[in-house]
């Protein structure tokens, strides 16, 4: 074998081998984590466990820990956000958008619409996490046979967020999935954060991974 290809072959296989995988150069995207530090996020509310390994933001559940969130320091308004994440079966877990707490001490309580993100068919769909709401997306959306298998357990998953006014769309996959007018929150900018869903006694250690997250804001943060 050639030294040329006997190099593509090793590279080949770290490519693949592990989570540093490069988000592909998109006009007007930016990374939003560095792959390297948690710079520029904060922990907020339980006590999940935050690391970076081999390129992926990864969070680690803690027995009887509520919900926690890694929540970026910068606030969005209107944009488009795009990343991958694999999760454990077990765990359910989601991301902010445009969300907010009640100050920066960690026990305040994080809040605001969540991206699903779970094996169990509802992952892409719009909750109101901490708002008292419940789902936000329709439940008559949530029966599509469609929308309910996009989610792959065991794999990456790619996900599209795109928020403009309080019009919120997700895509799982390249599969449609909530095409939400959020009339009920009235949040129109805010964080985003990465969730570890609480977990009780005796319970776990799950996991969830995200890479490549990346976002193109379209309107500042107000």
């Amino acid at each position: 074998m050639s030294k040329t290809l006997c190099s593509l072959f090793m590279f080949a296989i770290l490519a693949t081998s592990s989570c540093l995988v490069a988000a592909e150069k998109e006009e007007g995207f930016s990374p939003i984590f560095n792959g390297e530090t948690l710079a520029g996020w904060q922990r907020l509310n339980g006590t999940a466990i935050y690391t970076v390994e081999d390129g992926c933001i990864v969070g680690r559940t803690n027995e009887a820990s509520p919900n926690s969130f890694l929540c970026s320091m910068k606030e969005y308004g209107d944009f488009e956000l795009k990343f991958e994440v694999k999760v454990d079966d077990a765990l359910n877990s989601g991301v902010q958008i445009r969300s907010a707490a009640f100050g920066a001490n960690p026990k305040y309580r994080v809040h605001g619409p969540q991206v699903e993100i779970a094996t169990n068919g509802t992952a892409g769909f719009i909750y109101g996490e901490g708002l008292g709401t419940g789902w936000l997306s329709p439940d008559e959306r949530r029966a599509d046979a469609k929308k309910n298998a996009a989610f792959k357990k065991g794999e990456w998953n790619e996900y599209y967020v795109k928020a403009v006014g309080p019009h919120i769309q997700t895509w799982v996959n390249g599969v449609a999935i909530a095409d939400l007018q959020d009339e009920k929150t009235e949040m129109m900018s805010g964080f985003i954060g990465l969730q570890v869903h609480g977990i009780g006694k005796r319970q776990g250690p799950y996991e969830v991974r995200w890479r490549n997250l990346r976002i193109k804001p379209l309107k500042p943060a107000k």
